[in-house]
């Protein structure tokens, strides 16, 4: 069966699922293998519960006329993804970067909600699988779609963006992110740039941070919409970035007051601001809807727990995002300030010299009582009256629930492997 036979068959679905415990009646199931399973073991399970079609890789797992079977599953899902986007053919903003994509993706689809049907990625679902699931969620009534896209990898971005063919894109920055996977800071650049590479042939259009001379340097090139609170050449001009803790922008007659914590999170609030103006959102609705954004899953939250105030930002970590999230922190009004801050990964060779860095970073200031935990930072440890390190989050924890931290402001930022959001459990 062809994918334009595959795809008759998808439209009549309800939705696509690639696990048997999310299925929905009248949804198509497709058997993508997995590392430690092989999903076309589920195809009956996936029928038993309601799914009307399943597609399958291994004949051995044939069902009846439900099931279509295909040479590759995932080269399936992919193609059909592909397919659909052409079929569609709606305007579509692919973003990427090294850090805040997820934030800025949700700050681009609250604004341009407010005028259009928009549909995005949902969470983190940004690669070779979650890429094809966010694009098979776009139906007819959507006006605009917004596309996620992450990779670790050199060519990971050209292939998505092949999948996607966007219109639009944004690279919100080129960070020190994936090293070990990159080969390093120029090939995180070389990566994230796949994005602009595909722009400028297809003659797309990018929007663009002035701010940032990396992207200033690469857009010279392409089709382009700028926003800057420095340079008096962009599109958009910014009139001022502020935040103390939480960020505050300032543009045309609107002042935007966020629940965004941290400068660093100024460009992600700007880039939705100039995305909105572009597609003509007014200043009214633009800033309606991003004081209204809500930070969660543990990414720049504000949370009160007893008599302490907590920077949540324990989502993920890589040497740039903590640096700024350090040198934001320090600035921050307050007596007493802890900054607990756990192991960054996928690093690679870079791994000791950048944990390294950052302890040594953090002695800016000698008020604020630093808490590190994992191996590679204990590896890195130094005599300081006001460092603690811990080799693991266990001896941590077992250290910290004696200590005293009432009436403190806290930071606890880290790699998603550290899960450092358990600290919440002895605050």
């Amino acid at each position: 069966m062809n994918i334009s036979a595959i795809h008759s068959l998808f439209l009549q679905c309800s939705s696509v699922s690639i696990d048997t415990r999310k299925i929905e009646v009248g949804s198509l199931f497709i058997a993508i293998k997995g590392e430690r399973f092989d999903a076309n073991t589920f195809a009956q399970e996936a029928l038993d519960k309601g799914a009307s079609y399943v597609i399958i890789d291994n004949e051995a797992y044939f069902i009846d006329a439900r099931t279509i079977l295909v040479g590759d599953s995932l080269s399936a899902l992919q193609q059909l993804a592909q397919f659909h986007r052409q079929y569609l053919d709606l305007p579509i903003i692919a973003l990427t970067g090294s850090n805040g994509k997820t934030t800025t993706k949700e700050l681009i689809q609250v604004v341009l909600s407010q005028k259009y049907n928009t549909k995005a990625t949902v969470g983190n679902l940004n690669n070779h699988i979650g890429v094809p699931l966010t694009l098979l969620s776009f139906t007819s009534e959507t006006e605009i779609g917004i596309v996620e896209m992450g990779a670790n990898h050199q060519k990971e971005i050209a292939f998505l963006c092949e999948l996607a063919t966007p219109n639009y894109g944004y690279i919100t920055n080129f960070g020190k992110a994936h090293l070990e996977g990159f080969g390093g800071v120029q090939g995180v650049i070389k990566g994230k740039s796949e994005m602009y590479q595909y722009l400028q042939k297809s003659d797309g259009l990018a929007f663009v941070n002035y701010d940032d001379p990396i992207q200033f340097e690469k857009s010279m090139v392409l089709r382009h919409y700028s926003f800057s609170a420095n340079n008096a050449d962009a599109d958009i001009k910014i009139s001022s970035v502020s935040a103390n803790p939480l960020v505050e922008t300032r543009y045309d007659d609107i002042v935007v007051k966020s629940q965004l914590i941290g400068l660093y999170n100024g460009s992600n609030l700007c880039a939705a601001l100039a995305i909105g103006k572009y597609f003509e959102v007014s200043n009214s609705l633009i800033k309606e809807a991003l004081e209204s954004y809500v930070p969660e899953n543990n990414r720049s939250q504000l949370l009160s727990k007893g008599r302490n105030q907590i920077i949540l930002d324990a989502y993920n970590a890589n040497p740039s995002s903590m640096l700024v999230a350090i040198q934001n922190f320090v600035q921050l009004e307050g007596q007493n300030k802890i900054m607990i801050l756990g192991d960054m990964f996928e690093l690679g060779e870079e791994s000791n010299a950048e944990h390294k860095a950052i302890v040594e970073s953090s002695l800016i200031n000698n008020d604020v009582n630093c808490v590190f935990v994992g191996k590679a930072f204990y590896d890195n440890r130094i005599e300081q009256s006001n460092f603690k390190f811990y080799e693991n989050f266990d001896d941590f924890a077992k250290s910290f629930k004696g200590l005293s931290s009432d009436d403190c402001l806290i930071l606890i930022k880290g790699s998603r492997g550290m899960a450092l959001e358990r600290t919440l459990d002895f605050l």
